[in-house]
């Protein structure tokens, strides 16, 4: 009986065959196909997130094909195949793990994450290309996501704030440098500096609190989203129009309803 694996993977030689495959995966290429791999994962974090299981049974096999179409790629220009990607994780996972398979022993979490970080510096430096600790961080990464790694990244050496109430003040330096710049109506791309660097501060406080920023903000947004949309059902019903103040009101009694802040 064919592994589904196997089934999926031959799958995808049709697909990509010179006579008699698709033309649109025939003529992909890896630059083309990684948004789709890109968007494929956030999927996956959305079905995860609405606990739907078998949406993320679904999602999940999109991602593997995704996997499966990139080595596919590979090895028709000769570089490595499917099994190479699998045997290569493999054989990471093995060296990562030696508390599972071998002889050493961590006693917990926090000594595991240590060990595992430990691990990916070791075999960044081995391959020559770790100058920096923050090499290895990929600029494609949501910015989010980017500047909680790079941050944790500079910790590593000392370079970091004592506690979570300690960036605090930072945040409210880079506020009064935004009021600043628009006090004296700087240009855009000052502006854009500024709020970046509110975000970046931002990021350091979620980091330092142990909460992942890009979660944190996608939450925020659903929870906006929920209500704005009780907004928008309640201005219909009592025919109130653009008016800010009664807008705002509806929000506060959404709130209220709802029981939070």
């Amino acid at each position: 009986m064919t592994r589904p694996i196997d089934r999926l993977l031959a799958i995808m030689a049709r697909l990509r065959d010179p006579a008699q495959g698709c033309p649109w995966d025939r003529e992909q290429d890896f630059a083309t196909i990684a948004p789709y791999t890109i968007e494929e994962a956030y999927e996956v974090a959305d079905a995860i997130e609405r606990g739907d299981m078998m949406a993320l049974k679904d999602e999940l096999g999109d991602l593997l094909l995704q996997v499966v179409f990139h080595a596919r790629m590979a090895e028709e220009a000769g570089l490595f195949a499917f099994d190479d990607v699998a045997e290569a994780i493999a054989d990471k996972m093995l060296r990562r793990h030696p508390h599972v398979f071998g002889d050493v022993e961590i006693a917990s979490i926090a000594a595991q994450n240590e060990a595992w970080e430990a691990h990916k510096a070791a075999e960044r430096k081995a391959s020559g290309a770790a100058e920096s600790v923050l090499d290895g961080v990929a600029l494609a990464l949501p910015a989010l996501l980017r500047a909680a790694k790079i941050s944790r990244r500079a910790a590593r050496i000392g370079f970091d704030w004592p506690d979570a109430r300690a960036v605090i003040p930072k945040l409210v330096e880079e506020i009064g440098e935004l009021e600043a710049e628009l006090d004296r109506g700087a240009p855009a791309a000052a502006l854009e500096e500024e709020i970046g660097d509110l975000l970046f501060a931002a990021t350091n406080l979620a980091r330092k609190l142990d909460i992942e920023p890009e979660t944190a903000l996608r939450r925020a947004t659903v929870k906006f989203e929920r209500r704005f949309r009780r907004v928008e059902a309640l201005a219909t019903e009592r025919c109130i129009g653009p008016d800010l103040d009664a807008l705002e009101a509806l929000w506060q009694e959404v709130k209220r309803t709802e029981g939070k802040d």
